[in-house]
Parts: structure tokens; sequence; C-alpha cells
């Protein structure tokens, strides 16, 4: 059995890496037809079923994209850039459907596991747009913005970007 595994394993990264090139090459439509089928054959490989989600969402196919991207984050499997990868994926995705409240849970988590990470952040602001807090969404860009920009225009506004994301209806 160990042998047959072994081969099963081999061919799956082959194929895998096969269809990650087609995705990559404009050749999405074969990519997605490959991992479907990868999927079905591996039903509980994260690694596939996030490559899966992934060209569904290339080809605008959000809402076939969401049990793939779900079943990926399910359990182990993805390696650290691949789960961030899927939240944001999945988080996005549930946005782009009218899933507001998915995605700002979605999005909530990832940042919470991830909190460096800027599109993350970006992605949950626009979220957090659609749900109707906008005051929050507001916070987290100037906030972002103030701490990631390089724009010799923003560095010298950041304390006062800064001092106004905590309160936009601040007055003197």
């Amino acid at each position: 059995m160990g042998g047959v595994d072994r081969v099963d394993d081999l061919e799956r990264d082959e194929a895998l890496a096969e269809a990650i090139r087609l995705r990559e090459a404009g050749r999405r439509e074969e990519a997605k037809e490959q991992l479907v089928a990868l999927a079905e054959h591996f039903p509980h490989d994260a690694e596939v079923a996030y490559q899966t989600a992934w060209v569904h969402d290339t080809l605008g196919l959000e809402a076939e994209a969401v049990p793939y991207y779900e079943h990926a984050l399910e359990g182990p499997g993805l390696t650290e850039d691949d789960r961030r990868g899927a939240l944001l994926g999945l988080g996005s995705t549930y946005r782009t459907l009218g899933r507001y409240e998915n995605a700002v849970t979605t999005l909530t988590d990832a940042v919470n596991e991830f909190p460096d990470d800027a599109a993350l952040k970006t992605f949950l602001a626009m979220a957090l747009y659609n749900t109707g807090r906008a005051h929050e969404a507001m916070r987290m860009l100037l906030t972002l913005l103030a701490a990631t920009s390089s724009a010799p225009e923003i560095a010298g506004y950041r304390s006062a970007i800064e001092f106004y994301a905590k309160d936009l209806d601040a007055t003197t």
C-alpha cells in the first residue's frame, strides 16, 4: 500500500504543479479542469482545494470557489503563505458575493492571525464599509496608510493622520 500511495503522491505533485503552470500561463480553464479532477481524487488535500478555489476565482466563478476555500481552511495542510492567501481569497470572495458579514468574520480572524498583513486589513476595511461600518473602515485604512506609505506628502502628515484615524469627527 505504501508504494501505491507514493506513486499517487508523486502523480498528485506533478499534476498540481502542471495545473499551477497552466493557471499562471493564462490557461485557466484547462487548469480548472485539472484541479477539479485532482480535488475529486484527493478530497482531503488542503493545497489542492486552495489551488482549485484560486483558479475558480480567477475565472470569475466566485460562488464555486467558496467550498474549495472553506475546505482548504478546515484543517492542516497549507503553508503559512497559502493559509494567508486562502483567508484573503475566501474573505474577498464572500464580499464579492454580497456575504458581507461572512467577509468581516473571515477577514477579522485573518487579521488576528496575521496582524502585519496590509492586504488583509485593506480587504477587511472594504468589508466593514459594506456592513455600514465606515468609521471603522476609514480608521483602519488611515492607520494603514500612515504606517506603510513612503510618500513624502503622507510622511509629513503622519502624526495628524494617525490622530484623526482614531476619531474622524474630532474638532478643536
